[in-house]
């Protein structure tokens, strides 16, 4: 029996981080209803916390991910595991909305690096044709946090109250951080890789490339934000449930289908290059396929029940994320592992400052005319988007 390379056991371990980092992030969806009581809030200015999250969290994201290349994966992201975990209690303990809004920002500037590390742990770690697989698996461990934040929130929040559970996970995440340590002092990444002069940051920011990622991910992530921070609303204003129920019975089942979906375009993106293709040509093949399936989005508003809009949801999101998990390997195959992190660093500086601004406004179409409109509207996007990266690579 062949042994799992110890390269994926130390990537597996690693991973917990970015389910941590989700997780921390996507309680505040799964409690949004109570935290709107709580403070009296409507679905716009819901929308507002998130878009102050997600400035931060894009404003940070360069600067995060120069911070992880210049001092190292290990000490990076140590660091920001640590700061995260801390806002993420703060969270819970926030007896205002200004002291929701400053957990908030601080978690936004922390969790700036997590993509940007898991970018470097996966080109340190893995060879080309495996971090397609690398990045599916990653999506696997956000995706275990969507699935889980309603579940956790549903189990708790009846009990304890919306606080707890992001007390709780702050805990988990000063847990992790010693034992990464210990796992990448006993598997330490390919030394050859690392010792490869990095780009010039001056070089990059002059590469068509990078700002054709920017675009490209501005656009097809606009259906992944949908999904990961309104879906729970979306089946208590649509579906006119109520948070337990909808936490319990349907918003942790889009995420399912997500990761089923990252392991299908990362084992597509792996044949494709393992049959000879090149690594950019198969990974762009593969976002043009789902982007087409992802016009599905379409048919969510005209779903007659409960049960068909989480299928529909699903769907959505299941082509959305096999074209992320492909997304977030290029700017490997563009600038190397030497510039990994910050390279994945401007696909998070996109995906934060889109999320800033599309969020208040779905917020206010919603108030307004409700979620269809909105899934009109951000159907076709991911088909723009990869058209973005495509013309960038000429």
């Amino acid at each position: 029996m062949q042994r799992l390379p110890l390269r994926w056991i130390a990537v597996s371990i690693f991973l917990l981080s970015s389910t941590l980092n989700y997780l921390d992030r996507q309680l505040l969806a799964a409690a949004a209803p109570a935290i709107q009581s709580e403070f009296h809030l409507g679905n716009q200015q819901y929308g507002e916390i998130v878009s102050t999250f997600s400035i931060v969290y894009a404003l940070f994201a360069p600067l995060a991910g120069l911070f992880v290349d210049r001092v190292g994966l290990n000490t990076g992201i140590g660091a920001a595991v640590f700061v995260w975990s801390l806002a993420g209690i703060g969270t819970g303990f926030a007896s205002s909305f200004r002291g929701l809004l400053g957990s908030r920002t601080l978690l936004g500037a922390a969790q700036a690096a997590g993509i940007p590390g898991f970018g470097k742990a996966n080109g340190l770690y893995l060879e080309p044709r495996e971090q397609s697989l690398g990045s599916a698996i990653n999506q696997v461990a956000i995706s275990i946090a969507l699935i889980g934040a309603p579940l956790v929130m549903g189990a708790l929040e009846p009990h304890y109250g919306w606080r707890m559970p992001f007390v709780v996970c702050g805990l988990a995440g000063f847990a992790w951080i010693p034992l990464w340590l210990l796992t990448a002092k006993r598997i330490p990444h390919h030394a050859g890789e690392a010792r490869i002069k990095p780009a010039p940051i001056g070089d990059l920011l002059r590469d068509r490339r990078l700002w054709g990622l920017v675009l490209g991910s501005m656009l097809i992530m606009t259906l992944y934000t949908l999904w990961t921070n309104w879906t729970t609303l979306y089946f208590v204003h649509e579906q006119h449930m109520s948070i337990v129920e909808a936490n319990r019975r349907f918003a942790w089942i889009p995420p399912v289908f997500g990761s089923l979906g990252g392991f299908v375009g990362g084992w597509m993106a792996f044949r494709l290059i393992r049959q000879g293709g090149d690594a950019v040509a198969s990974r762009l093949r593969v976002c043009w396929i789902a982007a087409g399936f992802a016009l599905l989005t379409l048919a969510i508003p005209w779903a007659p029940n409960s049960i068909l809009a989480a299928a529909a949801i699903s769907v959505s999101y299941f082509w959305v994320v096999a074209i992320s998990t492909n997304l977030y390997v290029l700017p490997i195959d563009f600038f190397g592992a030497g510039r990994a992190a910050f390279g994945v660093s401007a696909l998070t500086f996109a995906y934060g400052l889109m999320q800033a601004l599309i969020s208040p406004r779905i917020g206010a179409i919603v108030d307004r005319v409700g979620f269809a409109w909105v899934c009109i509207g951000v159907a076709a996007l991911p088909l723009v988007g990869v058209w973005v990266l495509r013309a960038s690579t000429k």
